[in-house]
């Protein structure tokens, strides 16, 4: 989950990249064998679970390794060959150096199916975008484990090969923390060759260990920036006044205490209510006597930066001469498609239990991902998985703070959850 995003990505140019991987020797789906092992009845729940109670231990060392090698957006060079080290020994079919440091790993069953694909984000935080935390990268936004959960997916669906309908494809992505790993692999026609029919991804959040929360109709907030430069006399003292004034367009405020964050928590979960609709606004202006004034905001509905971006120009106009210059587009919000999301919640309630399955009614203000850019080409889901220990205060459960220690215990459930769901989605009859 980006925290910060400082690259704008147009949507037309991402929806336009190359079909084809150049370089990369990418097979189709199907390319790898089905286990010779004896047929028995389709993968279920209980299959996956005898399978993931094998390999928990397995998967918490694995995630450890990862955690004390932590490798910034573009450097994940060790991450991933670690991860392409254990899908081959699983039994996929592996590319690596796609798009950066992504590694794409197949998965073909043996009965007939669908392609569905799961996504897992590989890089740390780096120190300027961690909240209190250190000078050294760091996972800090669970993406350590998030890597971990899609191994073990892999594992446990690659032991249950003869009961597998279908291709599952899974893409271990660089760059999330910077929004350019997902733009980077859909240049490099990750989707074009591997062809899913969708697409699904789980990220940690600040809720009880185990539980799992559902994003039909909502997902993370796009973002814009903007600069404003200003010249002629006071040219910098008007810079500090419109700052001020932008900044007062804003309708959240971005939390500080442990409080504010279980505020924050529970809003997101409250139907129509305070975050239905907000502007995230962060203005300023250089250290030093630079006359120009720097936007960065996120806002939901994503209809609204139009009207953000006129309200910004005409304060702009309003403080003297000025040159106001945006990006073509803003980066686009990642919005959940409702009716895979609202399958998987009644997936989830079947297999894991009504208590451990909540819903999401708006989307967090403060952090954005690239995960939308999947989204915008097909459909899947986007699933927050607790990993608040009990007891725990929040901020060891919330990305990018430095107190960020998730229970490891949320490896095994999202293991769980997420095998199960593939396996259900791919077996599905091709539409």
């Amino acid at each position: 989950m980006s925290d910060s995003g400082d690259r704008i990505v147009s949507r037309r140019l991402v929806l336009g990249s190359a079909a084809g991987l150049i370089g990369a020797g990418l097979a189709p789906a199907g390319a790898a064998h089905a286990s010779g092992s004896p047929r028995r009845g389709p993968v279920d729940q209980h299959a996956v679970d005898a399978v993931a109670s094998r390999l928990d231990s397995s998967l918490i060392d694995l995630r450890r390794e990862l955690h004390n090698h932590p490798e910034t957006a573009g450097q994940e060079k060790r991450t991933a060959e670690v991860v392409a080290q254990r899908l081959r020994a699983a039994g996929l079919h592996v590319t690596t150096g796609v798009g950066g440091h992504g590694v794409v790993g197949l998965l073909t069953g043996s009965r007939r199916g669908r392609t569905v694909a799961y996504r897992a984000d590989m890089d740390a935080v780096a120190p300027g975008d961690q909240v209190g935390g250190g000078p050294q990268a760091a996972h800090l936004c669970g993406h350590d484990l998030h890597t971990t959960v899609g191994v073990g997916v892999a594992e446990v669906l690659a032991r249950l090969r003869h009961r597998l309908a279908g291709t599952v494809a899974f893409l271990f992505q660089p760059a999330e923390e910077s929004l350019t790993g997902a733009a980077a692999m859909l240049d490099a026609g990750v989707l074009g060759r591997v062809r899913p029919a969708e697409i699904h991804a789980l990220h940690c959040g600040p809720f009880p260990v185990g539980q799992f929360v559902v994003t039909p109709g909502y997902g993370l907030p796009g973002q814009d920036r903007g600069v404003i430069t200003f010249t002629g006399p006071d040219a910098v003292a008007r810079a500090r006044q419109l700052a001020a004034e932008i900044s007062a367009l804003g309708t959240v405020s971005r939390p500080s205490t442990g409080a504010d964050l279980e505020r924050l928590v529970a809003d997101f979960q409250t139907p129509d209510g305070p975050l239905a609709e907000f502007v995230a606004m962060q203005a300023g202006v250089p250290a030093g006597d630079r006359a120009e004034v720097r936007v960065s905001y996120r806002c939901w509905p994503e209809e609204r930066y139009a009207g953000v971006r006129d309200d910004i120009r005409r304060l702009a106009r309003s403080a003297g001469p000025a040159t106001v210059d945006f990006p073509k587009d803003p980066f686009p919000a990642m919005v959940c498609p409702p009716k895979e999301a609202l399958a998987l919640k009644l997936h989830l309630q079947h297999t894991a239990g009504r208590s451990r399955v909540r819903t999401a009614y708006a989307a967090i203000p403060f952090s954005g991902e690239d995960f939308a850019l999947l989204l915008n080409r097909i459909p899947g889901t986007y699933t927050f998985l607790g990993v608040r220990s009990p007891g725990a205060a929040i901020e060891t459960s919330y990305p990018h703070f430095g107190a960020f220690n998730p229970d490891e215990r949320a490896i095994g459930h999202g293991v769980r959850a997420m095998a199960g769901w593939l396996a259900e989605r791919a077996a599905k009859p091709k539409a």
